[in-house]
């Protein structure tokens, strides 16, 4: 019985401190009032650490959706949107329970093992950094990686919000993909697309006619992207490129209402 009520215990722990850094309240977050120098602070160190007590159930649910954390980060690389965090979560707990910093290099993640390194690079300018993950979130469909307000301002995504970016996990003694940058490069869409995958289908016939309905329900442009597997081919059913994220969520949202349950944002 005392092994059931702790864990019971911890798992009530855990979820207390998940609810704390994921709640969405009436208070708006924002950026700092006097906007520090962020230049002097330096990248998060990779270095071995032991797993974090609370922050690494094998399950957990948020907004009635289930996430399986990671039992490993070794070989993690995705592309998708990142968004930041700050004033409204500053000194909170973590998922791990740690207290949020928002002037740390730090960010959250739904499934990756507490803590991990990633390098995040942001593929509109050039940038990269490395951060320590340490929380869980952001809990929006659409995005993959939730970073503190310094690590976001080092990126130059504070202004829009959000970036498309790559975050690829790397471990202590790792050196990171390139010599990490501050350097901002013309700002451009060139490099990447951005795209709404509305499914992923193991025949061809099946993808024509989500494809089909999609062209007469919306006026975006609708293609297929086939994807080679050694089980079987997959075919991506996507909307895009589109114009930018905000327009991203919205139609989103309306496939959701379509019945399209399956959206989401890729970048590619």
């Amino acid at each position: 019985m005392k092994i059931i009520r702790l864990n019971r215990l911890a798992l009530f722990v855990f979820y207390a401190l998940l609810v704390a850094c994921s709640s969405v309240g009436d208070k708006q977050d924002s950026a700092p009032k006097s906007a520090p120098d962020v230049a002097h602070i330096p990248n998060a160190v990779p270095r071995d650490e032991p797993r974090s007590k609370y922050g690494n159930p094998a399950h957990y649910e948020v907004f009635g959706k289930r996430y399986y954390t990671m039992s490993d980060s070794t070989g993690y690389v995705e592309r998708g949107v990142a968004s930041w965090y700050g004033t409204k979560f500053h000194g909170k707990r973590t998922s791990s329970g740690e207290p949020y910093d928002m002037y740390a290099m730090t960010a959250a993640h739904k499934t990756l093992p507490l803590p991990t390194y990633v390098e995040v690079t942001n593929l509109e300018n050039g940038k990269k950094v490395i951060v320590r993950v340490n929380d869980r979130g952001p809990f929006h469909s659409n995005r993959i990686i939730d970073l503190s307000y310094s690590a976001a301002s080092k990126l130059g995504i504070l202004a829009k919000g959000t970036g498309m970016v790559e975050v690829r996990a790397i471990s202590a003694g790792q050196a990171p993909t390139s010599v990490v940058s501050e350097v901002s490069y013309p700002e451009t869409n060139a490099l990447v697309g951005l795209y709404l995958q509305v499914g992923a289908f193991s025949t061809s016939s099946r993808a024509e006619q989500i494809k089909k309905q999609l062209q007469q329900a919306i006026g975006d442009a609708v293609l297929i992207a086939p994807l080679n597997k050694p089980d079987g081919n997959l075919y991506r059913v996507r909307v895009g490129p589109l114009a930018n994220v905000e327009y991203g969520d919205t139609l989103a949202n309306r496939l959701v209402d379509l019945g399209y349950n399956d959206v989401h944002i890729v970048v590619e």
